[in-house]
């Protein structure tokens, strides 16, 4: 980059500790650090000036290519400011899309800018009304300098963002007007009622669309006689001056009014001229019992319903008596994308904060329902009725396979979590006679298996492109997989061989070294003490085999070009995770396809279903279209139920948390598919928490493999899937840094809650600063 572009290292600095404090009234806000979307069909010097400007500023910056991404983008990250190019841009309509982000609700304080084209001064200057009318804040002519970037993110962040975050300060302060006892109300300066508070609906009788727009004088007073009253308040604050007395309000369907303690306040504007008229009368000092009884139950019909719930005021220590409820479920891991879910969870932890011990039971059980991996798949516990076949066949014929499963397994669920003991994988004996053939090179490169550094690209060299056979075989031999199985080690071999023959040896990033080392990583994690408690030997090995098999027959091209290039599997499995469906039927068929490479041939069926269900589940699992799905249930299921053990321990006063009441809560069936989810896609996608030198080398991998597909879309005329990957101007470093913001860094924080994984972070921070190191050193 041109040295004109720099800042002074002083100006600079400056800039970016410029004190964020915000005044407002006698609120003090804090403004934090700006959040910028930029949305361009194609990155341009434009864009790059903004980018960089951001970086210089030290504000969070994200690019977007195309309307759907923008869109997901915005709705997970929700933004303070989204830059749009309406530039003559043919990719996507960007009025179109600024109405989209406007539709949504996050959109009520987001600062949205045009990008348009710099105007001739010869030339008349085009109306902004379709700008105003699509919902753009402003507009800004293209100008690709940097400094001139710069200062228009100033003026942003000054201006717009900070009248936003003014704004927002409004909101807490109607919602504090919202649940105080006192009854508020609030006129203009011709005493037309604008607001009016639940504690004044609740005074008077009247609704708040019942008294909204009227006259207040007409709707308070009791006797119109008397007009002096009004009179004097209304002399009083023409003059700036409180009034404070008693006043008398009218009742709905009531001939009598009500007296109450009032101060009416002065609210001025510009040159001392009246503005508003804030009115705020006591009412009842507390309720009764019941009434708060009444209002739990109400909050709680809310919830069903999906209302916005109601709440008190809380006092200092004991809110109606009750114990405070620690907020402990919101310390953990803030997600970035919420789902419908995780918000009907988090009103109902809100409801729970004041309601009475009864209504909180019940919601406890309302939330260990909801947070079930299939809420919709019915649990018979009840026994048929005895002799009543036609019944139990017709239930077991046509709802699912699981809950037939439940209907034999149930009465013995107590027991089934601890049915196989656990195998560590440390210290099993290994058979040497297979293994002990391999060359003394790849023996030597096995010994460091177990270490989460072990090399897979050594392997693959010293295997010739082969070592899911050999890293296959050891880790299997490892985890006593041939125990389990009840075959020998050549049937074992045998379909090694056959499945690492279906990956493509051509691929330069989904072949069989991409399957070791999803294998590795995957018996690297099972050996972590908690999913050794957790998961029983059966999960171990449908854990290794899933790895194995995840990306079997993988074209070396995504979902979308199959579906796109309207390939047969897309056709055969109607654009629903069309490659993971492929990968987990291919991965049985050819199991199944000779009985010498079957290693599913000695399981009765009651061992080999659920084993088959459980490695179908994980195989689809790694589709990073339900990424976000599959990351918020672990959270909200797994993690949290955990950390509110854990908590309730230590309020308890025992000091350490209870394992074995973890353990009991995680060993759930539906606890037990969540955590192997989420074991394997944190294998899948493992590269950036690998050493340095295998991130980069798995980095280049599938960029080139990204390269490769869009080549492929051009020259077919194919809608490109992924325009940031074209070899000429792709920049690596930044779809890495990208990729771990995105998608990695959230879930591995998870994961490492879960099973405690300090290496694996500590390779992410350096990978991160590797990149972003790279990233600026491409751009200067």
């Amino acid at each position: 980059m041109s040295s004109h572009y720099k800042l002074p290292r002083l100006q600079e600095e400056r800039q970016k500790n410029t004190d964020n404090e915000v005044t407002f009234g006698p609120m003090k806000l804090k403004q934090k650090n700006l959040s910028i979307l930029l949305v361009f069909a194609k990155e341009d010097a434009q864009s790059d000036g903004f980018w960089w400007a951001a970086d210089k500023m030290g504000y969070k910056c994200f690019i977007a290519h195309n309307a759907e991404g923008a869109l997901e983008c915005y709705l997970d990250k929700h933004h303070d400011v989204v830059i749009i190019d309406h530039r003559s841009n043919k990719a996507f309509d960007p009025e179109a899309l600024c109405r989209s982000m406007r539709a949504t609700k996050s959109s009520d304080h987001t600062v949205i800018v045009a990008v348009t084209k710099r105007i001739a001064p010869e030339k008349e200057e085009p109306s902004v009304l379709s700008l105003l009318k699509a919902g753009f804040n402003k507009r800004i002519p293209e100008n690709h300098n940097v400094n001139s970037c710069i200062n228009e993110l100033l003026c942003l962040e000054y201006g717009e963002v900070r009248s936003q975050l003014k704004l927002r300060a409004c909101s807490a302060v109607f919602s504090a007007l919202d649940n105080i006892s006192d009854a508020v109300q609030i006129c203009n300066e011709d005493n037309q009622i604008q607001y009016v508070n639940p504690a004044f609906e609740r005074l008077t009788g009247y609704s708040a669309e019942e008294v909204i727009g009227k006259d207040a004088t007409e709707m308070a007073r009791v006797d119109r006689n008397k007009t002096d009253l009004h009179d004097s308040i209304n002399n009083q604050l023409k003059k700036g001056k409180f009034w404070e007395g008693t006043y008398h309000t009218r009742r709905k369907s009531s001939d009598v009014g009500v007296s109450s303690h009032c101060v009416f306040s002065p609210v001025l504007g510009p040159g001392g001229k009246l503005f508003h008229i804030v009115s705020v009368q006591k009412t009842t000092p507390d309720t009764s019992y019941s009434d708060r009884i009444k209002e739990a139950e109400y909050n709680l019909a809310n919830v069903k319903l999906g209302l916005p719930v109601s709440f008190r005021r809380r006092s200092s220590g004991v809110a109606h008596g009750y114990p405070r409820r620690r907020e402990s479920l919101a310390k953990i891991h803030s997600m970035t994308v919420e789902a419908p879910i995780t918000k009907v969870i988090n009103i109902i932890n809100a409801a729970q904060e004041n309601s009475p011990i009864t209504v909180v039971q019940a919601l406890d059980k309302v939330l260990e329902i909801l947070r079930t991996s299939q809420l919709y798949s019915p649990h018979f516990v009840q026994p048929m009725k005895e002799g009543d076949t036609m019944t139990s066949d017709l239930v077991g014929g046509l709802v699912s396979q699981n809950v037939k499963r439940q209907l034999i397994t149930s009465s013995q669920e107590s027991s089934s979590v601890s049915h196989s003991k656990p195998v560590s994988g440390h210290h099993i004996h290994i058979p040497n006679n297979l293994l002990s053939q391999m060359p003394a090179e790849v023996i030597e490169i096995l010994e460091l298996e177990p270490s989460w550094d072990f090399n897979i690209i050594s392997l693959e060299k010293a295997t010739a492109k082969r070592p899911l056979v050999h890293l296959g075989l050891k880790a299997m031999a490892r985890f006593g997989v041939c125990d389990f199985l009840r075959v020998d080690e050549m049937t074992v071999m045998n379909w090694l061989n056959l499945i690492e023959a279906n990956y493509h040896s051509t691929n330069s990033y989904h072949n069989s070294t991409h399957a070791a080392d999803v294998l590795h990583a995957t018996a690297f994690f099972l050996t972590r003490e908690r999913n050794q408690a957790v998961l029983d030997q059966m999960d171990q090995v449908a854990c290794l085999i899933a790895a194995i098999i995840h990306d079997v027959d993988h074209p070396g091209y995504t979902n979308a070009f199959l579906i796109n290039e309207k390939n047969p599997l897309a056709l055969m499995y109607n654009d629903q995770a069309v490659l993971e469906n492929h990968h987990a039927a291919l991965g049985f068929q050819l199991s199944w396809k000779d009985n010498s490479v079957n290693i599913f041939k000695n399981l009765t069926r009651d061992e080999y279903t659920p084993l088959r269900e459980t490695i179908i589940d994980m195989v689809l699992a790694t589709e990073m279209k339900q990424h976000f799905e599959h990351l918020n249930k672990f959270v909200s299921c797994v993690n949290k139920s955990t950390l509110k053990l854990e908590e309730t321990s230590s309020m308890s006063g025992t000091g350490s948390p209870d394992s074995m009441a973890i353990i009991n809560q995680l060993s759930t069936p539906e606890n037990r598919s969540l955590i192997k989810r989420m074991l394997i896609k944190c294998a899948d996608v493992s590269n950036p928490c690998r050493t340095t030198e295998m991130c980069i080398e798995w980095a280049k991998r599938i960029a080139e493999e990204y390269f490769i597909q869009t080549d492929e879309e051009k020259r077919r005329n194919l809608p490109v899937v992924m325009p940031i990957f074209d070899r000429k101007t792709c920049s690596i470093p930044k779809s890495q840094t990208s990729f771990i913001d995105f998608f990695i860094n959230d879930m591995f924080d998870a994961w490492d809650y879960f099973c405690d994984i300090p290496d694996l972070m500590t390779h992410l921070q350096e990978n991160y600063r590797y990149w972003k190191e790279k990233s600026e050193e491409e751009a200067s």
